[in-house]
């Protein structure tokens, strides 16, 4: 048992030396960042430049040059009052594929919008809020996060396997199993939804900011819904309902105006 007390406590003082505080710009919310995110930035560099060699990129100058102008004005805004990294390696490109409904960001700005995208977002404020999301995974550091909780739960997998490692095979599978589940339910699927969430906030800000009208925001997430097919329960699902977005947007609509008006962009 004191073997058992150790190994666990050993591993706990482990990862919590490594434990950074951060505090997301907009929403005031503590994380707890286990990696550094100089580290992370090059390894999204690396992967990012292999997706440019393996996928297509699109070749159509208008859609090339909307997301560049959109994308720049969007980080501009972003970076004058988020902590982010430097706009010079930041990257904003187009891939060519009209089947995928998608963005993403990585670590270190690098943002990739896909063309099926594009043929829903048909404004320019449609789009400032799809990119304004996308900005807002990097300045929250999700991806930092979510590689973080990752380590966590393995850790805590590890501790759990050394402790029951005396019961029969059942009872070790039935545990880690239920361990597995638990975590996923109960941690791994709400808090990316979380994200989704807090992206969306921090995104609204940051398109008010740049001069594009927030309330674009909502009526894109309604397009979506609209043509999106059976959707698993929320609480099965990596995102937020349509519904869910739609409506907190909604609320967060007076102070997103309120930043919209004041923008020297604002038309």
């Amino acid at each position: 048992m004191k073997n058992k007390s150790f190994f666990i406590t050993t591993v706990l003082v482990v990862v919590l030396a490594f434990v950074g505080c951060y505090t997301v710009p907009e929403t005031g919310r503590s994380t707890f960042n286990f990696m550094p995110e100089s580290m992370l930035s090059e390894q999204a560099a690396m992967a990012f430049d292999q997706m440019q060699q393996e996928a297509a990129i699109s070749k159509d100058r208008a859609a090339n040059e909307r997301v560049q102008r959109v994308g720049q004005r969007v980080l501009a805004a972003a970076v004058s009052t988020g902590n982010l990294p430097p706009v010079e390696t930041w990257e904003f490109v187009v891939f060519d594929d009209d089947a995928v409904i998608n963005a993403f960001a990585m670590p270190g700005g690098k943002v990739g919008v896909y063309t099926g995208i594009l043929k829903i977002a048909d404004t320019d404020d449609e789009l400032a809020a799809i990119i304004g999301h996308e900005i807002g995974h990097v300045s929250a550091r999700h991806g930092n996060e979510r590689m973080s909780q990752a380590m966590l739960f393995a850790t805590g997998g590890l501790a759990l396997g050394y402790a029951v490692k005396d019961q029969d095979e059942t009872t070790q599978e039935a545990l880690m199993l239920a361990y597995g589940i638990g975590a996923t339910l109960g941690a791994t699927l709400p808090y990316s939804r979380l994200h989704e969430n807090e992206s969306d906030e921090i995104g609204l800000m940051y398109m008010a900011r740049a001069g594009y009208d927030p309330r674009a925001a909502p009526r894109f997430w309604e397009k979506m819904r609209d043509q999106a097919g059976n959707a698993p329960p929320e609480f099965l699902s990596t995102h937020p309902s349509h519904e869910t977005r739609i409506n907190r947007m909604k609320e967060m609509m007076p102070a997103a105006i309120e930043e919209y008006e004041k923008s020297s962009n604002h038309r």
